[in-house]
C-alpha cells in the first residue's frame, strides 16, 4: 500500500494544518504533550469543558467526525482524508477521548429510525452530548451475554433492573445504550434487547471507580425500575446480540486505533536516559527491544492501513480487528514495564513538570492493565481471531443452546 499523499490528499492535509494552527487552543499544548495513556492533562482547565469546546469548534467549521455523512453533521470526507486529520490534530486529538464511546461505538451502530439519527447524532458531532456504552455487569464481562440485568415489557415501555459496570465515562455522559435480558427461557444469546436511554432517567444511579491511576474513567450503574420507551429500543426484541456484535466491531475498531502503543514514548525515554553502562541507547538489550517494538509498530501500521482500505469500500468493520488491540495492549504494558524496570527509583516520578518522559511511562504503566480488560480481554480476543478469522475450531461450550434461565450460576448450582 503506497502511503504517501495524493495531490488532493496534499492539499487537504495543508488546509487541515492551517485551520489546526489558527484556531487549535494553543494554550492546552504543552499539557497535553505531558499527558500519559489514560489521562488528559489541561492545567487549571477543565478537561471536560474544554473537550466540549474544541469539539464545539471543530463541528462548527466542519471538522468534527469529518467521515460522516454531512446530513448528519459530518464532512462527508473519505477514511484517508480521516487518518490525515488524526494525524494533523496531533495532541488536541487527547481531547476527544470525552466523545470516543459516542463517536467510535454508538453513532456507527447504525440502528435506530431515521428520526433518531437526525436528532441525536449531530449533537454528538458536536460534542454537546457524550454518550457511554452499558454492557459489562460483574457476572458478565467477557461472556458478555450472561448478563441478568433485565428489561421487562409495561405497556409502550420497558421496565430496567440491573447493574452494569466498567462503564466508561458515565458519569459525564448525557446518553447511553444499554443492553439488557428480555427472555431468559432461550439460549442467552437470543434472548437479549438493546436500547438508549437517558441518562439523567430516574433509577439511573451512577458510582465512579476510583482507579490506581487516580482517575475515576470507570463507574458501576445501578438500574432501579428506570422506564424506557419502546421507541428507544434498538433492532428487534431478541436480537439485542446482533447490534451489540455491530458496536463491538466498531469499539474494537476504535480502541484498536487510538491506542497508545508507547513506543514513541520509550523512544523519547532512551534517547535521553543514561543508565549504569552509559547512554540507554547505546545499550545492546536496550536496541534489541526496541527493534522487536518497531516491528510491531510496523505490523499495527499496515494492519490499520487494510482496515482503513476495507471502510473506503464500504465494508463493515470485521473480526480482523481485534489483532490491533490485542497486539497494542499488551505490548503497551511491557513497553512500561519494562521502561519503568531501566529507570530503577527514576520510574517513580509521576510529575511531568519534574520528568517528562518518566511521567508519561509512570501513567502508562498505572493504565495498560486496564487496556487489555476493557473491549474484551486477550483471552476472549485471540478466540475471536482464531475462530472469526483464521477459521479454527469453536471452543466447547457446555451451555450451547440451552435456555439461559435453565444454565447454573457460578452463585449457587440451581437455575438463574
Amino acid at each position: 500500500m503506497d502511503f504517501s499523499d495524493t495531490q488532493t490528499e496534499t492539499e487537504f492535509r495543508q488546509t487541515a494544518r492551517v485551520w489546526i494552527q489558527d484556531n487549535a487552543p494553543a494554550y492546552l499544548q504543552a499539557p497535553l504533550s505531558g499527558s500519559g495513556f489514560g489521562s488528559t492533562r489541561t492545567g487549571d482547565f477543565d478537561p471536560i469543558a474544554e473537550a466540549k469546546k474544541w469539539q464545539k469548534t471543530k463541528a462548527e467549521a466542519g471538522w468534527a467526525c469529518i467521515q460522516w455523512p454531512k446530513e448528519y453533521g459530518g464532512r462527508g470526507a473519505t477514511p484517508i482524508e480521516s487518518v490525515i486529520w488524526g494525524q494533523e490534530e496531533g495532541v488536541y486529538g487527547k481531547l476527544s477521548g470525552t466523545f470516543i464511546i459516542g463517536q467510535g461505538m454508538c453513532a456507527p451502530t447504525q440502528v435506530g429510525t431515521e428520526e433518531q439519527k437526525q436528532r441525536h447524532i449531530p449533537k454528538i458531532v458536536s460534542g454537546e452530548v457524550a454518550w457511554c456504552q452499558g454492557y459489562s455487569e460483574p457476572g458478565a464481562g467477557s461472556d458478555l451475554a450472561a448478563l441478568q440485568t433485565k428489561a421487562i415489557i409495561d405497556g409502550d415501555n420497558f421496565v430496567i433492573n440491573g447493574q452494569k459496570i466498567w462503564t466508561s465515562g458515565a458519569q459525564h455522559s448525557d446518553y447511553g445504550i444499554l443492553i439488557t435480558r428480555t427472555d431468559s427461557e432461550v439460549a442467552k444469546h437470543r434472548g437479549l434487547t438493546m436500547f438508549f436511554l437517558d441518562m439523567k432517567s430516574e433509577g439511573v444511579d451512577i458510582r465512579p471507580i476510583k482507579q490506581a491511576n487516580g482517575d475515576s474513567g470507570f463507574n458501576e450503574v445501578f438500574f432501579d425500575n428506570v422506564r424506557i420507551p419502546d421507541v428507544q429500543r434498538l433492532g428487534d426484541v431478541g436480537d439485542g446480540w446482533k447490534v451489540a456484535l455491530t458496536t463491538l466491531m466498531n469499539e474494537r475498531l476504535a480502541i484498536g486505533g487510538s491506542i497508545a502503543t508507547g513506543f514513541p514514548e520509550i523512544q523519547a525515554l532512551v534517547s535521553e536516559l543514561i543508565i549504569a553502562s552509559g547512554p540507554a541507547n547505546d545499550n545492546q538489550a536496550v536496541r534489541s527491544k526496541l527493534a522487536d517494538w518497531y516491528a510491531k509498530s510496523a505490523g499495527l501500521k499496515n494492519t490499520g492501513a487494510r482496515a482503513i482500505s476495507a471502510l473506503s469500500k464500504g465494508e463493515v468493520p470485521g473480526p480482523e480487528n481485534s489483532i490491533g488491540k490485542l497486539v497494542a495492549g499488551g505490548m503497551m504494558q511491557d513497553i512500561a514495564k519494562f521502561a519503568v524496570d531501566l529507570q530503577g527509583l527514576g520510574g517513580l516520578v509521576t510529575d511531568p513538570a519534574i520528568a517528562r518522559s518518566q511521567a508519561q511511562i509512570q501513567a502508562m504503566l498505572m493504565r495498560s492493565p486496564a487496556v487489555r480488560i476493557e473491549g474484551g480481554t486477550d483471552q476472549i480476543l485471540r478466540n475471536i481471531i482464531a475462530e472469526r478469522v483464521l477459521g479454527l475450531p469453536e471452543d466447547m461450550r457446555a451451555d450451547k443452546g440451552i435456555a439461559f434461565s435453565q444454565i447454573p450460576s457460578s452463585q449457587n448450582t440451581g437455575a438463574r
